[in-house]
């Protein structure tokens, strides 16, 4: 296949069922590849993504983390977000969320996701041999650690995800917006109550920590902690309910990787890493270009989109030995399906932790399961990568 004839688009559905053929072409023949369809540039080497991420200046997040057309009324619609600020702004936002999104705040979650984790795994289990994996774990577990870490009701769950799943699944480059902005707008005004709420009668919750955070006398404004809490609530769900979803295809595909996190769970923590990388839930985020940059002799005008594309970064042979082979035993220290730089996930280390608590609940007490892939249907993001329905069944005792 010569350059010309290579197809990219990250809202083509058969490239979506599976990008890494198409990721290889891409990385050895056209590193810095034009995506008309996509009104994208698109970098595909791990070297090449991990420099733009850490090149703020150059690669700006202003105009938006999705590829989208010129003068697209799409982004102007959202309320401020750390992930579409450069600095000063982005830093003094962050270090706000960040005196309220803290490591001991994260860490005193553990026993909670350890009950959540051991509850949907016994429901799970009392469906006696088959279930949809997403609707019954993998999307409930996060939305209801978002939910206790905001103080909202847990039974607010499926309306999480179901905004969750509305807003990724927009596609701007092709002019499907309507109803993610509906579900921006009513993430917007299901918290505007909360946080009103909070500021008359604060709590012992994120949200509150939030209102009352501030830097130098100044606090977030309303529209910047609404951002916040849209952002939280995809970010924070997606990733995992993505990362589960992907990881029981995978384990059910590799079931001796599985036997083994089942009779030493201690592996379980190094396993998420590789799950992260082989099949990574967040495939690429954009920059904009805020002046010319020239890749591998490709000049990429100022102004123009340019997706950095973590999925195909972290199967880049040029970095990972073996990268289409899932290894449980790799160490791959250098994934990015985190993202890299100023702009790395605020939400990493609690992904990860729910990802482990939940994978040792279920290998604990499922350690085997089959998945019906004809029958699941696939979540159709251009970024993201996962399930909206995953049917999996199991021997019944």
């Amino acid at each position: 296949m010569t350059t010309a004839q290579l197809h990219y688009d990250p809202f083509d559905i058969a490239i979506q069922d599976d990008p890494y053929p198409v990721y290889r072409q891409l990385r050895d023949q056209a590193p810095v590849f034009r995506a008309e369809t996509a009104n994208t540039w698109v970098l595909s080497r791990h070297q090449d993504v991990n420099a733009a991420l850490l090149d703020h200046q150059n690669y700006s997040s202003v105009n938006g983390v999705f590829p989208t057309p010129p003068d697209a009324p799409f982004l102007e619609s959202f309320l401020p977000m750390m992930i579409m600020m450069d600095p000063p702004r982005h830093d003094q936002l962050r270090g706000l969320v960040s005196k309220a999104f803290t490591a001991r705040r994260i860490a005193a979650l553990e026993a909670s996701i350890d009950e959540l984790a051991a509850s949907l795994t016994e429901e799970l289990i009392s469906s006696r041999g088959r279930a949809d994996f997403v609707a019954d774990f993998a999307g409930g577990l996060p939305a209801m650690v978002i939910a206790d870490l905001l103080g909202v009701p847990r039974e607010d769950r499926q309306q999480f995800r179901q905004w969750s799943s509305t807003l990724i699944q927009s596609n701007p480059a092709h002019g499907e917006v309507a109803e993610g902005l509906a579900a921006a707008a009513a993430v917007y005004g299901y918290f505007a109550d909360f946080l009103a709420d909070r500021r008359q009668a604060p709590r012992d919750d994120l949200m509150s920590a939030l209102v009352t955070a501030e830097v130098n006398g100044q606090h977030l404004s309303d529209d910047e902690l609404l951002g916040f809490c849209l952002l939280l609530l995809i970010a924070g769900h997606e990733t995992t309910t993505n990362l589960l979803g992907n990881a029981a295809v995978v384990l059910a595909e590799h079931p001796q990787s599985r036997h083994r996190l089942a009779a030493d769970p201690t592996l379980i923590g190094q396993a998420v890493e590789e799950l992260l990388r082989y099949d990574s839930p967040v495939q690429g985020l954009s920059r904009v270009l805020t002046t010319d940059v020239t890749v591998h002799g490709t000049t990429m005008p100022s102004g123009d989109s340019v997706l950095l594309l973590f999925g195909s970064a972290n199967r880049d042979e040029r970095v990972f030995a073996g990268p289409e082979v899932f290894d449980i035993d790799r160490r791959p220290e250098h994934q990015v399906a985190f993202g890299r730089g100023i702009h790395f996930c605020l939400g990493a280390a609690l992904a990860r932790m729910e990802a482990r608590i939940a994978l040792r609940a279920l290998l604990s007490r499922l350690p085997d399961w089959a998945v019906d892939r004809d029958s699941a249907l696939r979540l159709r993001s251009g970024p993201i990568r996962g399930y909206l329905s995953l049917p999996i069944s199991w021997p019944a005792n």
